[in-house]
């Protein structure tokens, strides 16, 4: 469902969470430790620490949008971060084959063998670079957006392709490529500090805090999601968000993953988005960090096109939008989802608690803010 609507009304969000098996229990491990930083000694903690250089790019970004809405402009200095980064992770790749004797850098298989997007000649940075002060810099961003979408279908769909379009700077969004350029994003030591995920979590941030009430669309607070995360502790199973904004419960099970020994695979993803543009910004987000998630061959609406009907999740982590009163009640009156009783038209709350009940597992645990009026 949409999470546009006045959902962060005055009611005051409450944590809540629901067992498949038992909708009373409580999670006796809730709670512990869920907060760390790194002056605690926790080696597992994620950085928390700024990486020096997100004011300076967060300027240069803020530059571009000119008369554009936030809401708009996210999008495009996102996609852009996206695009460096995936050129910057083939460069490597391309660097070290061609250091390597009878081996062919422009060899597609070498890339797709260790999950690196094949970037074509055109779409590839130090072109876009090159270019950067170029009147058609917006055009050729274009082209580079589409011909990496036709060359790697799971990003079908996925990439904005509107840097061309008249109010969008183009001197400014030279200087923008022109400072990415002197930043690392893609390559193994940058991976390695997840710079580029840390980069991407200010921005959404910062987004967020832009466009106020409106920016909960796309993005729950990172003290929040992690919280949830620790306090069901999704160690391995299927995981679901039905509202998934930018994927951030998703980046935060992993990272949990990641923290208690497990492996990137451990838990299987699946999603769903109402927005279109939030939609493909969590497809960004997610092939960023290497997450193989399901969320469904297009965006679409929980209540009314519920893209994984048949799936039962062993957690189910989400921050649906709180009390919306025109969600459609009256197309689903007898929908099989409502065992405890069709929810009231006027508020969506109980339809989105019962939603989850629906697709949890047999112990199977939710977690998730909620409205109390």
């Amino acid at each position: 469902m949409p999470k546009n609507s006045p959902h962060k009304s005055q009611s005051s969000p409450q944590s809540a969470l629901a067992r498949r098996t038992s909708p009373s229990a409580t999670n006796k491990k809730a709670i512990k430790n869920n907060v760390t930083s790194e002056s605690d000694g926790n080696r597992n903690a994620p950085k928390t620490t700024t990486l020096g250089f997100e004011t300076t790019l967060w300027a240069a970004a803020d530059k571009l949008r000119g008369h554009m809405d936030s809401a708009e402009y996210k999008h495009v200095v996102l996609g852009l971060i996206f695009l460096k980064y995936i050129s910057d992770s083939f460069q490597e790749q391309f660097n070290a084959l061609r250091a390597e004797p009878n081996a062919d850098p422009e060899d597609r298989d070498e890339y797709t063998a260790k999950n690196i997007f094949w970037v074509p000649k055109s779409a590839r940075w130090p072109v876009l670079q090159a270019a950067a002060r170029q009147t058609d810099i917006g055009r050729l961003v274009d082209d580079a957006m589409i011909a990496i979408e036709k060359e790697n279908i799971s990003l079908k769909g996925v990439l904005p392709k509107d840097y061309a379009r008249p109010a969008l700077d183009k001197a400014r969004l030279g200087e923008l490529i022109d400072l990415l350029s002197n930043i690392g994003l893609g390559d193994a030591e940058s991976r390695s500090k997840d710079l580029l995920g840390r980069v991407y979590e200010y921005f959404l941030g910062r987004f967020a805090s832009a466009e106020g009430k409106g920016g909960g669309e796309f993005y729950t607070p990172a003290c929040i999601v992690k919280l949830l995360t620790e306090m069901i502790e999704p160690y391995q199973g299927r995981i679901f968000d039905p509202c998934c904004g930018s994927g951030g419960m998703f980046v935060q099970s992993e990272k949990f993953v990641l923290a208690h020994g497990g492996r990137i695979g451990d838990i299987a993803v699946y999603g769903q988005e109402s927005n279109p543009t939030t939609w493909r910004l969590a497809k960004m987000n997610l092939a960023i960090r290497g997450i193989d998630a399901n969320l469904g061959p297009h965006h679409a609406d929980s209540f009314h096109q519920d893209v994984h009907k048949d799936l039962k999740a062993d957690f189910i982590l989400a921050n649906p939008p709180f009390n919306m009163s025109d969600w459609g009640a009256d197309r689903v009156k007898s929908d099989p989802r409502w065992k405890f009783g069709p929810p009231p038209n006027g508020n969506a709350n109980y339809a989105w608690i019962q939603h989850f009940i629906h697709h949890l597992a047999p112990g199977g645990i939710a977690g998730f803010p909620a409205a109390i009026r």
